[in-house]
Formats: C-alpha cells, sequence, structure tokens
C-alpha cells in the first residue's frame, strides 16, 4: 500500500524540478541583459532594464466584456503591458504606435495589453478606439486602479515589458515610437532571448 504513495511524491518531485529548470531557463543571463541595454536607442534610451526580474503581479483586469483575466492567463508570451486613459494626451498620442506594434508582432510568443484605467469603462476606450481607428489591440480595463497600483505605475502612460512567465523586466515611463526599428528590433531580441534553453537562440 506504501508503493504507490511513494511513487506519487517521486513524481511529484520529479515534475516540481523539471517545472524549476524551465523557468530557471527562462532567465536572462548577464551577458543578456547586456545586449538589451545595447539597444537601448532612440526612443528606447528611456527604458529601463531591471537587474532581476520583478515578481509576477497577480492582481487581476478585466476584458471588454467584464471578464477577470491575469498575466497568468498570457504565460508563454512576451508581453508589452502599457497603462494609458483616454484623459491622458501623451497616452493617446502614442495609442496608434501600440496598435501598429500589435499587428506587425503579436503571435504566439508576443502580445501588447493596453490596458485602460477609465473609471468609465469599455464604452469610453471602444470610442476612443473607434475614433483612432484602433484595430488590433483588445480592450483591457483596470477601472478600480488596483493593478496600477499592484504593478507601482505611479504616472500614465507607463509601459512594462514582461518575460514568459509575467515577471516585469523592463519600464519606461511617458509615451514612445513603439513601433519604430528601435523598439522593434528590442522586442524581436527578447523573444529570441527568452525562449527556453533547449530551444535555438539566433
Amino acid at each position: 500500500m506504501r508503493r504507490p504513495s511513494l511513487n506519487l511524491a517521486l513524481a511529484a518531485l520529479l515534475y516540481g524540478a523539471i517545472a524549476l529548470a524551465a523557468n530557471a531557463g527562462l532567465a536572462l543571463t548577464p551577458a543578456e541583459r547586456a545586449e538589451l541595454e545595447a539597444l537601448r536607442t532612440g526612443d528606447m534610451a528611456r527604458l529601463i532594464v531591471h537587474e532581476a526580474p520583478r515578481p509576477r503581479v497577480e492582481t487581476a483586469f478585466a476584458d471588454a466584456a467584464g471578464n477577470r483575466l491575469t498575466l497568468a492567463d498570457f504565460a508563454g508570451k512576451v508581453v508589452l503591458l502599457n497603462v494609458w486613459a483616454t484623459w491622458c494626451p501623451p497616452c493617446r498620442a502614442e495609442m496608434p504606435a501600440l496598435d501598429r506594434l500589435q499587428g506587425a508582432l503579436a503571435g504566439p510568443e508576443f502580445e501588447v495589453i493596453a490596458l485602460s484605467t477609465d473609471r468609465a469603462g469599455a464604452g469610453r476606450v471602444e470610442a476612443f478606439f473607434a475614433d483612432i481607428g484602433v484595430r488590433n489591440l483588445a480592450i483591457r480595463l483596470d477601472r478600480s486602479g488596483d493593478f496600477q497600483q499592484a504593478a507601482g505605475v505611479l504616472g500614465l502612460p507607463a509601459t512594462l515589458i514582461l518575460d514568459r512567465e509575467g515577471r516585469e523586466i523592463a519600464r519606461m515611463m511617458g509615451d514612445a515610437d513603439w513601433d519604430g526599428p528601435e523598439a522593434q528590433a528590442l522586442i524581436e531580441r527578447l523573444i529570441a532571448l527568452t525562449r527556453p534553453r533547449e530551444a535555438v537562440r539566433t
């Protein structure tokens, strides 16, 4: 009777070790962080690359229909999370570039999350998106401001770049040309660098 329990315990330890190894494989080495630093040119010069990933924010936000989302729902992707509001002029100015970036790079390995803090909700964001011709961004809402607070965002716009586990590895305050060549080069390299170690990095 004890053998099945022992086997289950050993299996749990084995799977746990595999999970830890996989997670460790996603962490950037000092050389890789230095490579990202070297790509901080143009608008990206204001991007702060953290020495170590920050813990994933677990606070929930919502989609346009009010469904609950967390960063865990985007696991496996590099995420560019932009915290913004329709009343914020710099936020409005950079939204078309974020929309174009999403159109250019979105897929299994990358996504832009434009997280609105508008308390008026989805209707206001939808009207703004329609007015400026946003086609690629989904409506994401933080009406309570709880996610903004948990992420330590003190001003808008703020852009957080997250690794495939949802941990913040870089941050920029203020608007930027997010579909410019400097931003795309940095993001494309980050996507390559955060692939599991067993994958070939180019």
